[in-house]
């Protein structure tokens, strides 16, 4: 299987979330859209869709 290198932004996911939630009706927060994201990373990191990676800057 070919590996690809992808970059997950939990903003941009926070983003997305918004953006979909409004669109039916929904207004989070951004304490509640911050979870989501992370709730999200955490599920592609539990599925091994994605592996965590550090930066060491």
């Amino acid at each position: 299987m070919k590996e690809i290198e992808v970059i997950i932004d939990t903003e941009e996911i926070a983003e997305f979330f918004f953006h979909e939630l409004v669109k039916r009706g929904y207004v989070p927060t951004e304490e509640e859209l911050e979870e989501i994201a992370d709730i999200t990373f955490e599920y592609l990191l539990d599925k091994s869709i994605i592996d965590e990676e550090v930066d060491n800057e």
